[in-house]
């Protein structure tokens, strides 16, 4: 059975959601390392992750009980009519209404009268719910984002949600109407109720605060605020117990009496629910439109959350990156009011060029909504700059802390967007987490600082680093900053060699952990093809800085592991893993095999340890992640000796025998929710020639979306395009609104970092890949279409390039782009243009082929 992609069509583009396809649909909305509030389906906010922490769908923490942020409408006249700005009440979500306590763990308003008729549009980072109501003579659009600017990390970066309200009358007489927007305290501190303070910001909205220390992790504020002209601003609500304050503001908002106050009551008046609301008036003729944005901002500047730490960072407080930048939640909301629309036009520049692409829509789809985890809580940012990253996010917990090295190799959107972030990714590795043997901590530690080295390193991700290193070397094309890290990585490499390949043969033969939670022993394609990569990497960076001894050993080192690969892994399909524990420096295993009873009285374990060997290995199996050190090196640019028809042979292997277009009779006794029944996926390891272990690596009957994106992608490259459309297709078939959200391919844990590797479709299918230290462009689409048109994104700007039978185009919304040499890659032929032009805002690149 294939999957249904009805909601991909080309004939549903952009992506509109419907009906049941409404229910999970959460679209995170904040800066980068600020936390987020999500809008859902229905035009309602919901997840409020702006404490420094996740807080994901039914949280029920300290700060999450009883907040509330809803819109009301109401129309004036002699039949007024009255309705919250939200599309019907789900009704998956009666019952846990019913669970909730007195209703005041949730907002309260969520039993106001809503419109009968809702529409979600996908067009991330914008994300649009039309509302229609037959008694209500006004059409409603809410466009829900927060600025998203490629390279422009202060500007992305704001701790704030926007909502584009627009109204246009339908009718044909004048409709006067009230629109006011409510929102509960939500920067009460540990006083709750009568520690929270309330004031005007005059002519815009209200601002929230508390009396708290200013070292308290409780500490913060939280502003509402319109660009709109003229708001009527409540600065504090009615202040009574049980519903009194919903039930005041539902009285006043459906008669037409909403009516004003500065927020200062006397501290007698303190006790019962706070919150603040604003209100504009306006009058529609027929055919008229007006937009009135609400923004709203956060500011908690102090993080008691420490983990992985040793020494004086261990317990310290340490504060976000947006607390540099801005004082508080009302001078970030003036800040956004005030830039509101330069930002809205950067972010729809964007938008714009990322959708005008000719790929398929599956593919844009699949980009465009995991660059939504970059706004998520997975992703944090220290005040000195650095990103530190969760893997993903549990409800109200990060889920596996420290940018794992490994997860975190798959991740392919940074890099290219904000590469400056990026690289301090690498800084952390090299400088905070790595010691004076060259092991690295594949778990960093926040506040940033020294970890921990009492566990395994990570071979795919030490190594991996490499790679990664290599690839923001070419992106930016810093030398000096190659310079530096260039010592750090060779000592890290130089560890993964003594460590796991004592003997320099080329393949990691020594137990070797990795991102499946365990170690493999004896030699493994796809631990070993990220060890070629690396030894190829560090080698060309070794040239580049004259170091042409060190090059020449790490290239000759190159040269065992892509012979030993190719003559020792590959059965003739697929690379496989060479399971061993005898003959090695780790001989614990064999002595614990030599220690067993002879006389046929051991366990049940025991007996499976003594006939199987170690437990998680995959043995002959076909894994999904099996040439992952290939696809890294295509990708960034790195060439090794591998041989290019096995690793496409890998690849076609991996289609056929682990690609399911019906998991129905599919037995999964892990995680079986990411994808079940009659859904399709990509599994991650499979046995087609038999020999499975009776325990396999742990998560092999699984499916994860970050690694279907890394085969998709590595399909592409290959040249078998179709099939690797047919993977993202299945993946995006699952996040379709009712059952999973589209904005959260979750795995250990929701918007997990690894599904940032379907970034890396843009430039498989465009063959776009950009040298800064060469000034060097090859592009060549996978795909037919005249023109091709692809976004990209590079260190020094961003924008569109277009190509047509006669050459290619290139735009840029934004910076300039130095090109000196052009390979174009046009199916079965390759021509290198010498241009030496920069194309520049107004000024496109025109190269002739």
């Amino acid at each position: 059975m294939t999957p249904d992609h009805t909601t991909h069509s080309s004939t549903n583009w952009p992506l509109k959601y419907r009906g049941d396809k409404l229910l999970q649909i959460g679209m995170p909305m904040g800066g980068i390392g600020t936390g987020c509030i999500c809008l859902n389906g229905y035009g309602g906010l919901q997840d409020f992750a702006i404490y420094g922490k996740p807080a994901v769908t039914a949280t029920h923490d300290y700060h999450n009980s009883g907040n509330a942020a809803f819109a009301v409408l109401h129309i004036k006249g002699e039949n007024g009519v009255t309705r919250l700005v939200e599309g019907p009440f789900p009704p998956e979500k009666i019952y846990d209404q019913g669970l909730q306590a007195l209703g005041y763990c949730k907002g309260g308003h969520e039993g106001m009268p809503r419109f009968t008729e809702c529409e979600f549009t996908s067009e991330y980072p914008f994300g649009t719910v039309s509302l229609t109501d037959p008694s209500i003579p006004l059409q409603v659009a809410i466009v829900g984002w927060s600025p998203f600017i490629p390279l422009d990390d202060k500007n992305s970066g704001i701790p704030s949600a926007i909502l584009d309200y627009s109204f246009t009358n339908t009718s044909g007489t004048a409709v006067e109407f009230e629109f006011s927007y409510h929102v509960s305290h939500l920067a009460r501190g540990k006083g709750r109720e009568t520690g929270s303070r309330n004031s005007l910001i005059p002519g815009r909205g209200v601002f929230f605060s508390n009396v708290d220390e200013s070292t308290e992790p409780t500490f913060g504020s939280f502003a509402l605020a319109t660009a709109a002209s003229d708001p009527t601003l409540k600065g504090m609500w009615f202040r009574g117990h049980w519903f009194d304050s919903i039930s005041a503001i539902w009285r006043e908002t459906s008669t037409g009496s909403f009516y004003a106050n500065d927020g200062a009551l006397s501290e007698k008046g303190l006790e019962g629910r706070n919150g603040g609301s604003l209100m504009v008036s306006r009058t529609l003729q027929p055919g008229e439109t007006v937009k009135i944005p609400i923004v709203v901002t956060w500011y908690f500047p102090n993080s008691d959350l420490h983990v992985g730490g040793v020494g004086a960072n261990k317990d310290s407080i340490w504060h976000p990156y947006y607390t540099t930048l801005w004082t508080d939640a009302q001078d970030a909301a003036n800040y956004v009011i005030d830039h509101l629309d330069e930002l809205r036009a950067r972010t729809q520049a964007f938008q714009t060029a990322l959708y005008a692409s000719t790929l398929p829509h599956s593919v844009v789809d699949a980009v465009a909504t995991n660059l939504a985890i970059i706004k998520s809580p997975t992703v944090l940012r220290e005040s000195g700059g650095s990103l530190w990253c969760w893997e993903g996010c549990q409800a109200m917990a990060g889920s596996c802390h420290g940018s794992c090295t490994h997860v975190w190799n798959y991740a392919q959107a940074i890099p290219h967007l904000f590469p400056a972030l990026e690289r301090t990714l690498r800084e952390l590795e090299y400088c905070d987490s790595m010691d004076e043997r060259g092991h690295v901590n594949f778990r960093s530690a926040i506040p940033i600082g020294p970890t921990t080295h009492d566990f395994h390193a990570a071979s795919d991700g030490q190594l991996g680093g490499i790679l990664k290193l290599y690839r923001e070397w070419q992106i930016a094309g810093d030398n000096e900053w190659l310079t530096r890290m260039y010592p750090m990585a060779k000592s890290s490499l130089d560890y993964c060699i003594e460590t796991w390949d004592p003997e320099h043969r080329g393949g990691l033969f020594e137990p070797h952990h990795n991102t499946y939670d365990i170690e493999f022993w004896g030699p493994d394609g796809m631990c070993t093809t990220i060890y070629l990569g690396a030894l190829a990497a560090i080698a060309e960076m070794a040239g580049a800085l004259g170091r042409s001894d060190e090059a020449a050993f790490y290239t000759d080192l190159a040269a065992k592991s892509a012979t030993f690969l190719d003559s020792e892994l590959f059965n003739g399909e697929y690379y496989e893993h060479k399971v061993q524990w005898d003959g090695l420096r780790d001989t614990s295993f064999a002595e614990m095999l030599a220690g067993f009873p002879t006389d046929g009285s051991i366990d049940q374990m025991s007996a499976l340890l003594k006939a199987e060997g170690p437990k998680y290995q995959y043995g002959i199996g076909c894994i999904s992640d099996g040439v992952i050190g290939a696809w890294m090196s295509d990708i960034y640019g790195v060439a090794t000796p591998l041989d290019s028809g096995n690793v496409k042979s890998h690849l076609a292997a991996i289609f056929e025998h682990n690609f399911k277009t019906d998991l129905f009779d599919h037995a999964c006794l892990q995680r079986p929710g990411f994808a079940i029944g009659h859904e399709a996926g990509l599994l991650l390891c499979s046995w087609p020639r038999g020999g499975k272990p009776t325990l396999p690596f742990v998560y092999s009957d699984e499916v994860w979306t970050g690694i279907e994106y890394q085969v998709a992608s590595h399909l592409i490259e290959a040249g078998l395009v179709d099939e690797g459309l047919k993977v993202v297709e299945a993946v995006r078939s699952r996040y379709e609104g009712h059952v999973r959200n589209p904005f959260n391919e979750y795995e250990c844990g929701n918007y997990y970092a690894r599904a940032m590797a379907s970034y890396a479709l843009v430039g498989a299918l465009s063959g776009f890949r950009y040298s800064a230290v060469s000034k060097a462009l090859r592009f060549g689409p996978k795909v037919e279409a005249n023109p091709f048109v692809t976004f990209f994104s590079a260190a020094s700007g961003f924008g569109t390039i277009e190509m047509d039978a006669e050459g290619l185009t290139i735009t840029m919304v934004e910076g300039d782009l130095s090109v000196d040499t052009l390979v174009l890659n046009r199916i079965g032929s390759e021509t290198t243009i010498s241009v030496g032009g920069t194309a520049r805002v107004g000024t496109p690149l025109r190269i002739a082929s």
